[in-house]
């Protein structure tokens, strides 16, 4: 055999070789499983059928923290999980020119062409002290909860739902329970 021939057949099963592992390596990705984020009214009209616990993210598109968490805290797959298991999760952006019908009340945005703007629901479960992000939490009739402001990290987040899902809230503070997870200190 001639030695061109060699070096073909070697060049070939070496492109084979690399085209195979090249694959192996770059396997198509997964989807990662998101949080079911809904607008308010889809939650409300799931809520009539099959009641949870509302999680109600409070946002702007400006803010910076609010990007953050959305990157960091609502991408992790135990809070993804958990909130999708026990909470309907809401986006809200305070400034949304969307009309809200609650409650036997119309919630609107009065001055949608003026920037910064709210969204008079967005200041009702705020109480009017926009911070973003902010976070809501309301239980299985829409009786508020909690009001979270600021950006709350994994670890924090896990916290709060898990006090809000397993009904801690019901028998004691939230101080008390967060001190009820600190390891016991030994002298």
């Amino acid at each position: 055999m001639s030695r061109s021939l060699k070096n073909r057949k070697a060049l070939c099963l070496l492109s084979i070789i690399a085209a195979i592992l090249f694959m192996g390596f770059h396997r198509p990705s997964v989807p990662k499983e998101t949080i079911k984020w809904l607008n308010f009214d889809e939650a409300v009209k799931l809520n009539q059928a099959h009641p949870k616990k509302i999680l109600i993210d409070v946002y702007t598109n400006w803010c910076g923290w609010c990007k953050r968490m959305d990157a960091t805290t609502y991408v992790d797959p135990e809070i993804v999980s958990y909130v999708n298991k026990n909470f309907y999760a809401v986006r809200l952006n305070a400034e949304t020119t969307d009309t809200f019908h609650f409650s036997n009340h119309l919630f609107i945005n009065a001055e949608p062409e003026k920037r910064g703007s709210v969204n008079e629901l967005a200041s009702s479960l705020l109480d009017g002290k926009m911070e973003y992000p902010t976070t809501v939490y309301m239980d299985e009739k829409f009786n508020r909860l909690s009001i979270a402001p600021g950006y709350l990290g994994v670890n924090d987040l896990k916290v709060i739902l898990i006090y809000f899902a397993e009904d801690k809230y019901k028998t004691m503070s939230y101080e008390d329970y967060k001190t009820s997870l600190q390891p016991v200190q030994t002298k």
